[in-house]
């Protein structure tokens, strides 16, 4: 597949340059820095790398909670011709400590609540440790580290003696095959491999992002960044697209939590959303779901006329709990419950799903809102291709293959990995299952790790009989597994609306009890659950708010 790949860091020093007096970053309720400070902070980061001894290719880790300063830090370590290693700061310190170790990096940044949590001592081989929140060295283990840091503000002085101009943004270029970042996948069912995304995966990645929305969005326009900036979905799409585009991204330091997400939405009001499902549901169960779940309701909304000004009214309600100037909401990196997805498109709510990887940088699919069809993820987006490994693509379910300029180069010393999901003519084996319609909708199914076998050789995808379960009461979160020829649901109980309805904990039984028989009029003989367990806490979770299913998989019932 052709395509005109157009220099990526020519598109960082463009941004800069254009505009350099607009707003840019802004640690919400904290500070803001504008495009001409971002380019400042970088030049001061390069001298610190110049005199460090940093040399192009050499890798450079970054580890904290999203922040306008960890955003620069990326920014320069890419424009400076090193290789950034992003790591989620949810990852135990241990997990840290291996992937810092095993990418070679020279230099880790830190944030201000990791920091605390690592062990220098278990990374030997860094040469220095750069915290986050103003640059200061936390570890030097080289002189020449330790020198340019000390002198670093004299350095600048010595080099820019007037001011720092636009003119003085000047970076090298990158070739679309050049290495740009390791990033480590969270890892649902094993442990985390080093994804190595290439130039041109991120630049089709902004440019899918210009085609897409490039005429919605413009200069100076907000947007909210909510996912981690470590993982390829915040870091392409709630980040470097609007951010080449010239738009003012405010970072949610904190845990987004819905009341203060609320907040920041009506205060940001931001003109594009990018989340994942879990966000969107919590706020329609805790906010909108309830008020339209009230006996009187549910009369109104059997009404034709007044249901459709009922539906109108949810959804202004649900525009303006968004900020209410958002073009629409782009859901992805989970599957969405599909009771919600169907709420939010019967009262022709903005939102679409979108289909990624981390290993596609990460867009695969995607469809504009007014194009969206329910339980799909879109198309295949520009400069892919999908195709699905079956015999009848149409009908019977097979495994997603997709390639293009999106695709990874491989993982980082792993050649059997790499072997095992990218084929010889460039096809990435996704892992997930689905099938496409003549139109090219593409609608997942699960993954083909997760998939089971029944006793009669049926396929059984947990996520859809999970789905089901999720839609009954007092049901938070669950998870479907398998004990010789016997399914059984882990349920993590909504205790809330548990007490709320007068239920203890033989109440709350019987309810769960009572849902099972429910859900077995609802699926195929053979998905049938043979008992519900109740579990205290909640289901651990990657860092994009997947269930790690295979902590559960042993689990008794």
């Amino acid at each position: 597949m052709e395509y005109n790949y157009s220099d990526f860091i020519g598109q960082i020093q463009e941004t800069l340059t254009t505009n350099w007096d607009l707003d840019a970053l802004t640690d919400y309720e904290g500070t803001t820095l504008q495009y001409k400070d971002v380019a400042r902070k970088i030049e001061k980061l390069h001298i610190l790398f110049e005199n460090a001894g940093v040399k192009e290719g050499d890798k450079i880790a970054l580890c904290g909670r999203n922040s306008a300063n960890w955003s620069v830090a990326f920014l320069a370590t890419l424009s400076y011709g090193a290789v950034a290693v992003p790591i989620l700061h949810e990852f135990k310190a241990t997990q840290v400590h291996d992937i810092v170790n095993h990418s070679e990096a020279r230099l880790l940044f830190v944030g201000d609540l990791v920091w605390p949590t690592l062990d220098a001592e278990a990374m030997p081989a860094l040469e220095g440790i750069i915290y986050i929140p103003d640059y200061s060295l936390k570890v030097s283990r080289t002189e020449q580290l330790t020198q340019a840091r000390e002198h670093l503000n004299e350095y600048f002085g010595r080099k820019y003696p007037k001011y720092f101009r636009k003119e003085h943004v000047q970076y090298r270029s990158a070739g679309s095959e050049e290495l740009a970042l390791i990033n480590y996948t969270s890892g649902t069912t094993s442990n985390s491999k080093g994804v190595l995304i290439p130039y041109r995966a991120l630049w089709s990645n902004v440019e899918f992002g210009r085609e897409a929305l490039g005429d919605k969005l413009k200069r100076g326009d907000h947007v909210i960044s909510m996912l981690p900036l470590a993982h390829m979905y915040g870091m392409a799409f709630e980040f470097l697209f609007e951010f080449l585009l010239g738009c003012h991204i405010f970072y949610l330091t904190r845990v987004p939590s819905p009341k203060i997400i609320f907040k920041a939405f009506s205060e940001i009001r931001p003109h594009i959303v990018i989340s994942v499902p879990l966000i969107i549901e919590k706020i329609i169960r805790k906010s909108v779901l309830p008020k339209l779940q009230t006996p009187s309701m549910k009369v109104l909304l059997k009404l034709p006329f007044i249901n459709t000004k009922i539906r109108e009214k949810v959804r202004e309600q649900m525009v303006a709990a968004f900020g209410g100037r958002f073009y629409e909401i782009i859901v992805g990196g989970a599957a969405f419950n599909s009771e919600i997805e169907e709420f939010l498109y019967k009262i022709g709510f903005n939102f679409t799903v979108g289909y990624g990887a981390t290993e596609c940088a990460p867009i695969i699919s995607y469809a504009d809102w007014k194009e969206f069809r329910p339980g799909s993820c879109g198309k295949a987006a520009p400069r892919m291709e999908v195709k699905i490994n079956s015999s009848d693509p149409h009908n019977v379910v097979g495994e997603i293959l997709t390639r293009g300029a999106n695709v990874m180069l491989g993982y980082f010393k792993n050649p059997e990995a790499t072997a095992a999901v990218l084929d010889k003519d460039g096809w990435y084996h996704t892992g997930d299952l689905g099938i496409i319609d003549e139109d090219g909708y593409i609608y997942i199914k699960g993954r083909s790790k997760n998939m089971l076998l029944g006793a009669s050789g049926q396929n059984i995808y947990p996520e859809e009989i999970e789905d089901k379960l999720n839609t009954l009461p007092y049901v938070s979160e669950c998870v479907v597994i398998q004990k010789g020829e016997k399914l059984y649901g882990l349920v993590f109980p909504d205790f809330d609306e548990a007490e709320k309805a007068g239920l203890d904990e033989e109440g709350l039984r019987a309810a769960m009890e009572q849902n099972r028989k429910d859900l077995n009029v609802m699926v195929a003989s053979y998905e049938q659950l043979s008992g519900i367990r109740i579990m205290q806490e909640e289901f651990e979770k990657t860092p994009k708010r997947s269930i790690k299913r295979f902590l559960y998989e042993n689990a008794e019932v």
